[in-house]
């Protein structure tokens, strides 16, 4: 009897072992992303993710479709949560609003992919550039 107990125990712990999902991770991130544009907005940039102490540059790039006029850089900070390895961050992110900047100003970002990832980035941003369009951007790890 009491071997089976042990036995019995074994499996359990097994089990939990593999249906347990790896824990998600949270690493900082730096963008500088550049736009331009007249009604059809491009843009494109460059960034980094620390995450575990190591650095994963990525290009950024994007476009959006409405009322664009103008150009600005946006120097973004911030955080990228719930990675699951710094591949996570690839992908596509919705963005969707209105905004703009003359001189210069701050901006502030949530985006998610498919993955889950979230940014929350926040900058400045520099140039003259009025947008009430919808677009996203894509990110891949160079």
């Amino acid at each position: 009897m009491r071997g089976f107990v042990v036995g019995a125990a074994l499996v359990l712990t097994a089990v939990s072992a593999v249906s347990t999902p790896a824990r998600a991770e949270t690493g900082d991130v730096a963008v500088v992303f550049t736009k331009g544009g007249f009604i059809v907005g491009v843009g494109g940039g460059e960034g980094v993710l620390l995450l575990r102490g190591k650095k994963y540059p990525f290009t950024v790039s994007g476009m959006s479709v409405g009322f664009t006029i103008g150009a600005s850089t946006s120097k973004f900070v911030g955080k990228a949560l719930n990675l699951r390895g710094p591949a996570s961050i690839e992908g596509s992110y919705a963005v969707g609003g209105a905004g703009g900047a003359v001189a210069a100003g701050a901006g502030a970002v949530q985006l998610q992919n498919g993955n889950g990832v979230i940014l929350q980035l926040t900058g400045p941003r520099i140039g003259a550039e009025v947008s009430a369009a919808v677009g996203g951007v894509t990110i891949r790890l160079k």
